[in-house]
Parts: structure tokens; sequence; C-alpha cells
């Protein structure tokens, strides 16, 4: 006797896993777990919107380029078979991780660029300037701000 799994609970597999993908992302940058906030007008997501980011890049590859991609959830009938193999999880976590990725690279590109602006307007010199590119976007935009 053949047994399918329920769309619902692949889709909740797939979320669980690009979720993890995502906080991945988060331990392995040097944000680490820190909650979201604003500096300098720039949003700065944190560890929770890394779970969501990844959670939902995975979903959106899986519902439209995997196995999901072919199950029409408003069918009443009989629905078609539905397969849910080990490699739609790693790939899933593998989005998630790319996906929160790409988060935490737009944030960084918006902080470097807050911090030329705000270094165009100090006198530093190379010795100051060496120790400020040292470290994270964030640490680089409050170490600018503070020279």
């Amino acid at each position: 006797m053949e047994s399918s799994m329920n769309p619902w609970t692949c889709a909740l597999l797939i979320t669980v896993a690009g979720a993890i993908g995502g906080a991945v992302n988060a331990l392995l940058t040097d944000r680490g777990i820190v909650t979201p906030h604003i500096k300098r007008g720039i949003l700065y997501p944190g560890f929770f919107s890394n779970l969501l980011i990844g959670a939902l890049s995975a979903f959106s590859s899986w519902a439209l380029y995997g196995s999901g991609a072919g199950v029409d959830i408003a069918q009443t009938a009989e629905r078609a078979q539905i397969s849910l193999h080990f490699s739609a999880l790693a790939g899933a976590f593998l989005v998630g991780v790319a996906g929160s990725k790409w988060l935490a690279s737009e944030v960084d590109k918006r902080l470097f660029k807050e911090s030329v602006k705000v270094a165009g307007t100090k006198n530093l010199t190379s010795e100051e300037c060496d120790k400020i590119v040292q470290g994270s976007a964030m640490e680089i935009l409050e170490r600018v701000e503070s020279a």
C-alpha cells in the first residue's frame, strides 16, 4: 500500500529547512543573534528576519521550481502524487542560506554607503582609516561615527 504525503506537510518541511538555513547564515556571519533595529535610517534585520527570509526563499523556490510546482491546491478531487526527497530538503536549506545571505549583503551595502558618507565629513589619518575598516559593516559605521 502506497501512502502519499500531504502537500502542506511538504511545504512545512521545506519552509523549516529554509528557516534553518537562514539561522545558519545568521550564526556564521558576524551578526549572530541580534534583534532588528534601525541605525541612521537603515533597517538592520536581525536573527529572526534571517529565519523569515530563509523560510520564504526556500518555500518560493520549491513552489515555483520544485515538486511543489505541480500541485494544484484548489483541486478538490484526487491530487497528483507529491514526493519529497532529501535533495529537496537540502536544496531548501541552501536556498535559505542564500536568501538570507542576500538580505545581509544588501544591508551591508547600505551600511558601507552610510559609512563612506560619514567618513567624507571627517579628517582621518591613514592609521585611523586602517583601524576603521576592520570588522563588520555595522562596526565600521560605528567607528567612523566616533572618529
